[in-house]
Formats: structure tokens, C-alpha cells, sequence
């Protein structure tokens, strides 16, 4: 039983022990239910530390809003938690809430930049957000024109120059072994600050949501983020490439052939399958840079998986059980559910090309298999690897009580649970 607020409102809960994620959507769901204060007082009778905090961040999740935007709704309109007091806890301090607070402001940074307008965050406009994340102790570079071109990123740069946007490749590193030279895991992102289809132009209808197909180099960064806030004993090293897909004079076609930076050609059969070109390169940057020992990366990626799963499950292809099983653990430990995709030799076959070493789709069937397929050509052997698809997931409608309307954060509880993970399997 719970009381909240400076009026009575009482939810009889399970008496069994429920999931923390459970309890998260208890606090959701009283935060949604409350919405108009500011300070909350709660009483949780006979809870633990952990359902506490669990129950705070549930509370915070729900409470998200981007309102910056609104210039004539009154302040009243934008209902902000500031404080949850617990008036039975019998805790002295909520140091312990600190990690759960990490992972809370990590979602918010994630779905702030998504939520940003394109015309607002360009790729220069991302990287430079993202160098400012310094302050937390992570490293970040950030590569521009010169160094994309010496370091090779023919596919990055090939979807990049259409825009009068130029791309950015950032590089941020964060040393929780300081003792230990290698980075075990290795994250990517996919940037695409805007993305038209290029010359393969998009229907009008919905287009204004192509500001978001940045998604998953967000979720990457902020989980950085959350890494860093929580001070994980990790080393992470993660490379998130940023680009606008744009029709010009200067766009890349269909039919054009372009030479990747692990030195094998593709076909151009579509522009508007841009986003695997772009992971494509940074793919191999980072196994030649930094040779981690895991390797996720992260991508709204195909219409296709939001016709498959929908808003329930991310796709994710992997060529190692081992990367499946902890991929899937921290998935159900967060509530980010993962399900597991076929990677077969058939669908590989289908991005062969007649002109190139491959092509740059296989068409409509099995989109997504076919798309995470073109990625492994450029994964080395012996990497374990990983490829989340989160085009569904990426963004809510309202209904699910921790994602609020608009960009959800997917992943980067998901990615932190992981790293999480990856450190108590090494004990």
C-alpha cells in the first residue's frame, strides 16, 4: 500500500514480490496519476531500498516532457518532478539511488537530442553536444571532414554528400580499467540526423519523423553517459557516425558503386538504405582502431522490423550465443526486450551484387535479415557482434506508461545493463 501527495490516493499492490520493472510502472503510473505537483510525498509500506528506487525510477521516467519549444502554454501546462520525499523509508540517505539516477538522466539526454529538430541538430551541432560530455570524465573525438577522408569512411561520406550538413564521426571512450589497456566492448551508433531517402526521396507523409533516425548513435551516447554518471569498472569505446541524407545536385544514386573502408565495394540500389553504410564504416574503424573484444551496434534501421516485431521487441542479430545470452538477459533485466533474428546464409545471398561485391539491399522481403547481413560482410572473423534494430521501439505513442509521447530513449538501459553485465562476468 502506498499513500502519495498532500491527498489520499492509496493502490493496493501485489502482495508477492514483483520485477523491479514492475515497480517502475507502479511509479509511472502514480506519477501519471499525479502529474500536476511538483513535490510528491510517499509512504511504501514495508519495501526495500531496491523497490524504492525502483519505484523513483519509474516516477522519472514517466515524467519526462520535451516542452522547450511552447512559447504561449502557461508553466502549469509542463508538469515537472523536482522532488519525491519518502516518509516511512527508514533510509538515512539514497546514496544507493545514485546508479538508478545515472541511468534516469542518460534516457532524458537520449530522448532530448532525439526529440531536437533536424534544422537544430546537425551533425556538427550533435558532435559538438557529444564533446561536451567530456566533463563526466569520458574521452571524445571528434573527426571532421579532413580525418573522415584520411581515415577512409567511403560509404559515410558517400551518404553525406548530398547536405550542405557535413558529417561527423565521434569517437568517445570511457576508461573505467584505467590498469588495463583494451577495450572489451565496443559500441556504434547510427547518426542520421535527417533522413530524405536521398534521391530514392520518401513519401511526404510521416517524413517529419525522420528527425529521430539518429536514435540509435543517441542511445549509444547516453549510454556513455549513464557508464560514466555510474562509474562502471569497464573500458567501453564507442564510435557513432552522424550524417544528413539529402537530395541535391550532389547526392549519391542509385546505381553508383562506392568503395568501403574495409576496401569492399557496394552498390548504391537505393539511397534511402543509407543508415548500413553508414555503420558499415564505423563498423570498421572500430575493429581496426580499438579491436574490442564485443561489438553492438545500435540503428533504427529498417521499416521492415517495425513491421515484424512493432513497438513490443528490438530485433537483434548476432553472430555469438554468448553476445545473444547477454544481450537478451539485460534486455528482460531492464524491460527492453530483445528477440532474436536470423542471420542465414540465404539472405546473405540476397545483397550479392552483379557489378560489386555487394549491393546495398536485397529489396522488401526480409529487409531487416538481409540489412544485418550486409553488416556482418564487414564484421572480421573471430569479432563477436551484434546488430539491434530499434525502428519500432525508437519511439512511443504514450501509451507505455515509462515511455512518454515522442522519442523513447530504447536502449540505453538496455546497453547499460549490458556493459553491467559484462563486468560481474568477468569477476
Amino acid at each position: 500500500m502506498y499513500h502519495v501527495g498532500d491527498y489520499s490516493i492509496g493502490v493496493a499492490l501485489i502482495k508477492n514480490k514483483i520485477s523491479a520493472v514492475e515497480w517502475q510502472k507502479v511509479g509511472g503510473n502514480t506519477w501519471k496519476s499525479i502529474k500536476k505537483f511538483r513535490e510528491v510525498k510517499v509512504a511504501l509500506l514495508k519495501a526495500s531500498a531496491e523497490e524504492y528506487y525502483n519505484f523513483s525510477l519509474g516516477m522519472e521516467l514517466a515524467s519526462y516532457s520535451f516542452d522547450k519549444y511552447f512559447t504561449k502554454k502557461p508553466a502549469s501546462y509542463y508538469p515537472v518532478l523536482e522532488r519525491i520525499i519518502y516518509t516511512n523509508s527508514g533510509l538515512h540517505n539514497f546514496d544507493g539511488y545514485k546508479p538508478y539516477a545515472g541511468v534516469v538522466t542518460a534516457v532524458r539526454y537520449a530522448r532530448d537530442v532525439i526529440n531536437e529538430p533536424a534544422n537544430i541538430l546537425t551533425p556538427e551541432i550533435f558532435a559538438a553536444d557529444i564533446k561536451r560530455l567530456e566533463y563526466l570524465g569520458l574521452e571524445v573525438e571528434i573527426l571532421e571532414e579532413k580525418a573522415i577522408k584520411t581515415h577512409n569512411f567511403g560509404l559515410l561520406s558517400a551518404v553525406a554528400q548530398g547536405s550542405q550538413n557535413k558529417p561527423r564521426v565521434c569517437v568517445v571512450k570511457w576508461r573505467g580499467l584505467p590498469d588495463k589497456k583494451n577495450f572489451t566492448i565496443g559500441l556504434v551508433g547510427k547518426g542520421v540526423t535527417f533522413d530524405s531517402g536521398g534521391i530514392s526521396l520518401k513519401p511526404a507523409a510521416n517524413m517529419g519523423d525522420m528527425k529521430q533516425d539518429m536514435a540509435g548513435a543517441a542511445a549509444v551516447v547516453a549510454t556513455m553517459k549513464a557508464v560514466a554518471l555510474q562509474k562502471i569498472p569497464q573500458n567501453v569505446v564507442a564510435v557513432v557516425g552522424l550524417v544528413e541524407n539529402m537530395p541535391s545536385g550532389t547526392a549519391y544514386r542509385p546505381g553508383d558503386v562506392f568503395t568501403s573502408m574495409s576496401g569492399q565495394t557496394v552498390e548504391v540500389v537505393n539511397t534511402d538504405a543509407e543508415g548500413r553504410l553508414v555503420l558499415a564504416d564505423c563498423l570498421t574503424f572500430i575493429q581496426k582502431t580499438f579491436e574490442p573484444e564485443y561489438i553492438v551496434d545500435m540503428a533504427t534501421l529498417t521499416g521492415a522490423m517495425v513491421i515484424a516485431l512493432g513497438p513490443t521487441y528490438a530485433g537483434m542479430f548476432t553472430n555469438s550465443q554468448i553476445l545473444m545470452q547477454s544481450i537478451k538477459q539485460a534486455g528482460n533485466i531492464s524491460g527492453e526486450r530483445v528477440w532474436h533474428m536470423p542471420l542465414d546464409a540465404e539472405y546473405d545471398k540476397m545483397i550479392d551484387s552483379t557489378i560489386a561485391d555487394m549491393k546495398n539491399t536485397g529489396g522488401r522481403p526480409a529487409g531487416s535479415a538481409t540489412a544485418a547481413c550486409f553488416l556482418r560482410r564487414f564484421i572480421e572473423k573471430n569479432t563477436k557482434w551484434a546488430h539491434i534494430d530499434i525502428a519500432g521501439v525508437d519511439l512511443s505513442d504514450g501509451t507505455k506508461v515509462l515511455y512518454p509521447k515522442g522519442a523513447s530513449g530504447f536502449g540505453v538501459r538496455l546497453l547499460t545493463e549490458f556493459v553491467k553485465q559484462s563486468v560481474q562476468k568477468n569477476q
